[in-house]
């Protein structure tokens, strides 16, 4: 079996995540920050060496500025809600995963101007479009890193200079590069970047985080215990507690933590030329068999670890069922949760093939896909034959 969907979750998950989460079950279980016997001290040690792990990896300094979330998404909801209120302004791309397009069409309805800036044909950022959006009174440019659908890496620096120079905010949603794609905030200026945890940094699902800049303050998502400052019935004001209500899932932060570290270990330079090789190997390969159409701007350089594509005369689900039960190789197909991005890229409705790689892939296993492809299309290049014959 070849899993190629790792942008929907990473799999294998390295030995220390799953040794990371029996410890907890085995040694740590209590609950952070609510007792002060052994067990829940060793929980809170889990949850705080995570969260160092992860601001080392993203070069954040103050450890207490990553707030952990169930998911991507609820981080992104978090900087959303918290900071978006009637009258304001925010500007967007058209590549943007749901994450970000339901809450915005939400906040539409509650008297937030959003604007849609379309991207180019391969799902780059248009970079004239979005300054021109950007008005007096912007108040967030919230951006995917990059495309889950195209892999389209956005221009970090350059946005964030934008948004500096119009006085916005600029949030960034990382789930596609988060553990992938090299990220120092403080280096680009960073105000927000929300992560996911089960993706390129190789942890459990029901994980995720959200860098808040010092100086930002946002509104809690939901209010409640946080083991801080019992003694009064208002939510604390400082980080990472105020957005951090209710028992932490502490068996999948460790986890995540784990896989922070192990990326760590690494090294995410070489984890990003990994991917890299093996979507150049891909695109090379993809680009010479007849009938597929690739997606994107076709350079590994620009993208991050994943190829879109469609081969005529075959809709995408087709060829995903096909892979899976001919070849046994593991794709996503379909909308991706992105219909703003298919449609800018011309695949809607139906939507793509998409094959998402990880470190623990091999160019032995592109190539295996790749050689599947060569067959699904000749098969396609027959059934259109003798459609066309009997037509």
């Amino acid at each position: 079996m070849i899993y190629f969907d790792n942008a929907a979750t990473s799999w294998p998950k390295p030995a220390p995540v799953r040794e990371a989460l029996a410890g907890y079950f085995g040694d740590a279980g209590g609950n952070p920050g609510r007792s002060g016997h052994r067990m829940s001290i060793a929980a809170a040690r889990l949850v705080e060496d995570a969260r160092e792990a992860l601001a080392e990896l993203f070069h954040a300094g103050d450890p207490s500025r990553i707030v952990f979330t169930q998911n991507g998404t609820h981080a992104l909801n978090l900087a959303l809600y918290g900071l978006l209120r009637p009258g304001h302004h925010v500007v967007t791309t058209s590549m943007e995963h749901n994450s970000v397009m339901r809450p915005l069409c939400h906040l539409e309805t509650q008297g937030v101007a959003v604007t849609v800036v379309p991207c180019t044909p391969d799902g780059s950022a248009d970079v004239q479009r979005l300054r021109n959006a950007i008005r007096p009174g912007t108040g967030l440019l919230v951006a995917t890193h990059a495309s889950n659908v195209a892999g389209a890496l956005i221009p970090v620096e350059e946005l964030f200079a934008l948004a500096r120079e119009k006085g916005a905010l600029f949030l960034i949603d990382a789930a596609q590069t988060a553990g992938a794609v090299p990220i120092d905030v403080q280096k680009i200026g960073v105000d927000l970047l929300a992560f996911t945890g089960h993706k390129a940094l190789l942890g459990p699902t029901g994980t995720g985080g959200l860098y808040i800049r010092e100086g930002i303050d946002i509104a809690p998502l939901m209010r409640g215990g946080t083991g801080s400052d019992s003694a009064r019935e208002i939510q604390p004001a400082f980080t990472p507690d105020a957005y951090e209500s209710g028992t932490l899932n502490v068996a999948g932060i460790a986890g995540l933590g784990a896989g922070a570290r192990f990326v760590l270990e690494i090294g995410i330079e070489a984890v990003r030329a990994h991917e890299q090789k093996l979507v150049a190997q891909f695109i090379a390969g993809a680009s010479q068999i007849s009938r597929v159409n690739l997606y994107g701007p076709r350079d590994a350089a620009l993208q991050c670890g994943l190829v879109s594509l469609n081969i005529a005369g075959a809709v995408p689900s087709e060829v995903g069922l096909l892979l899976d039960q001919s070849f046994e190789i593991m794709v996503r197909t379909g909308l991706h949760c992105a219909p703003s991005a298919h449609r800018t890229l011309g695949s809607f409705p139906t939507g793509t093939v998409r094959f998402s790689f990880s470190w623990f892939n091999t160019p032995a296993e592109v190539e295996t896909g790749l050689q599947a492809l060569r067959e699904i299309a000749a098969w396609s290049a027959k059934e259109a034959a003798v459609s066309n014959s009997n037509g």
